[in-house]
Parts: structure tokens; C-alpha cells; sequence
């Protein structure tokens, strides 16, 4: 297989910190450990690289201003973010190895929740605050698990013209093929991105199997980079809240086939039909990088 014209992300972070014993709380997820245990952050980063990530990504899914606001801390907003943006960067510099950084710009108001998505007048100033705090460590802009048209084209617009390539990661539907998870079709998410001049366009913390659904028309986009980074949730619940009441809120249910060798073997899939960025989601850790590089290198 010939590695050089795919780009190798790094897999998730949370499920990883929470191995290492440190504390995933449903408030700001892993944006805890920049916390409590930036050394730790660090260290997975590390991890990735050494088993072949050539794309680390900022631990900043989880600094979010609302999220932060629950447990009073939102005056570090600005410090969180430049904190990961800087243990990415000693990472990569510890690592000698050439690795770009990606910035991590998620859902404003709950991940796979197209219902929820605040009005682009809200959510465009905050991916911009975001991205403009992690621009002067990455390399990339990486606008994460968006679950509708809106919400991609809100953090399209809001990263745009800051002198980094934009990648969208859009959140695909469960059950419906080549579908958002708000229901819009992949079709017309990709035509109205075509508008920002995007350089990537990924299919990101979905099952994989549709991720494989999903390359063919990813491929035909016309994009520089495409492909896809899935999780090992066996589900994610239509009104699936993390910090919610509700029996299944909180911490979803992970897959129990999705080895590194069989997850591996889902990114060969994709690659074979033309991706060319692949990588990890929520669940996923360094063992999934290493297995995809070593069939990157068969």
C-alpha cells in the first residue's frame, strides 16, 4: 500500500486519559486533564506519534465556553486553549518527527445533536475566539463532529481567512447511509461547503461502516483530503446528552469487535476506495494508529 499519499491522524483522547486513571467528567470531558494532568495530554500525544500519527490533535474538544460556565471556570477559556495548543507543540518537538497539529474545534452546544445547534450568529464568533487562541500552534483547523449543513458552515465560516487550511468533520448517521445525523443528506452538506473552499472534507465519530458508505461520495467532492476517523460506540441515542439525566446519557457503550486489527482493516476499506486522511475517533488509542500504520507500510 502506498503510505505516502495518506495522511495518518491521531486516534481520541478521552478513552485514553480515562485508562490512565484520570478523571472524564461529564461536564468538560477530556478538557479535565489539561487540568489535572497536562503531562498526561502530553504523553498521549506521544503515543500517537510513535505509533505513526503524522496529525496530532489538539486536546481542545472539550473547551467549550458553556461547558466551562457549569463549573465556573470560563475565565480560563483562553488559557485552556493555549495550554493545548502548546502541549501539542512540545509533543511534536520532543518527538523530532515532522507532524503537524491540528486544532480541535467542536460542537458548541452538545456533540451529535443537530437539534441543539445554536444560530450561526452565536456559534460563528466562538469558533473564530477558538481558533484564533490554537492558530499560533497548529497547522491545521480541524472543525469537528458537525451534525448538520449549519453547524458545518458555521465553523467553516467562522475559521476561514485565518491563514490555516479548514478541514470539516461531519457526524454521520448511525442507521442511514451517507446521511447527517440532523438527517441532510452528505450530498448537500458537501455542495454547501463547496462555497468556503475547504481543504478537507472527513466523516468523523460515526460507526465505520459508514464511513465506508461514505468515501465514494467524499471522493467525488473534489476536496484535497478526504476520508474519515470513526468510534467504537456500538450507538450514539438520538437525544443522547453527556451530562443529562436521562438512562442513557453520560458515557455511551463501546463495541467490543473493534480491535486494533479489525478497525485497521475498516481503513484499508476507505483508503482502497481513495481516502487519504484516516485516523481515530472517540474510543480509539495509539493501538489503532499502530495497526493502521503497519498496513500502511505492508
Amino acid at each position: 500500500m502506498d503510505s505516502s499519499i495518506v495522511t495518518l491522524l491521531d486516534a481520541g483522547m478521552g478513552r485514553t486519559l480515562s485508562m490512565k486513571g484520570v478523571e472524564i467528567p461529564p461536564t468538560i470531558w477530556s478538557a479535565n486533564a489539561l487540568l489535572v494532568a497536562p503531562e498526561i495530554v502530553k504523553e498521549v500525544h506521544l503515543e500517537n506519534i510513535q505509533a505513526g500519527a503524522k496529525v496530532i490533535t489538539t486536546n481542545s474538544y472539550g473547551i467549550i465556553l458553556a461547558d466551562l460556565a457549569k463549573i465556573n471556570i470560563e475565565d480560563q477559556y483562553d488559557s485552556l486553549n493555549i495550554l493545548a495548543g502548546k502541549l501539542a507543540v512540545e509533543a511534536v518537538t520532543d518527538s523530532g518527527k515532522p507532524v503537524e497539529i491540528a486544532a480541535s474545534l467542536p460542537p458548541q452546544n452538545g456533540s451529535y445533536r443537530s437539534d441543539l445547534v445554536l444560530d450561526r450568529s452565536v456559534i460563528e464568533p466562538l469558533y473564530r475566539r477558538q481558533a484564533k487562541l490554537l492558530e499560533p500552534f497548529v497547522d491545521i483547523f480541524l472543525c469537528e463532529t458537525m451534525s448538520s449543513i449549519d453547524e458545518a458552515i458555521s465553523a467553516a465560516a467562522g475559521v476561514s481567512g485565518l491563514g490555516k487550511p479548514v478541514y470539516i468533520g461531519l457526524t454521520l448517521h448511525d442507521e442511514k447511509s451517507a446521511t447527517l445525523r440532523s438527517g441532510e443528506s452528505l450530498q448537500s452538506a458537501v455542495q454547501a461547503l463547496a462555497d468556503f473552499n475547504v481543504a478537507g472534507i472527513l466523516a468523523n465519530c460515526c460507526l465505520p461502516e459508514r464511513i465506508s458508505d461514505a468515501i465514494p461520495l467524499l471522493a467525488a467532492s473534489g476536496v484535497d483530503f478526504f476520508g474519515g476517523y470513526a468510534n467504537a460506540f456500538t450507538r450514539v441515542p438520538q437525544d443522547w446528552l453527556l451530562g443529562g439525566g436521562k438512562e442513557f446519557d453520560g458515557r455511551l457503550t463501546m463495541r467490543d469487535d473493534l480491535s486494533p486489527e479489525f478497525y485497521s482493516e475498516f481503513v484499508v476499506d476507505w483508503i482502497g476506495k481513495g481516502a487519504n486522511f484516516v485516523g481515530g475517533c472517540c474510543g480509539t488509542t495509539a493501538k489503532h494508529i499502530q495497526a493502521i500504520s503497519e498496513k500502511l507500510r505492508a
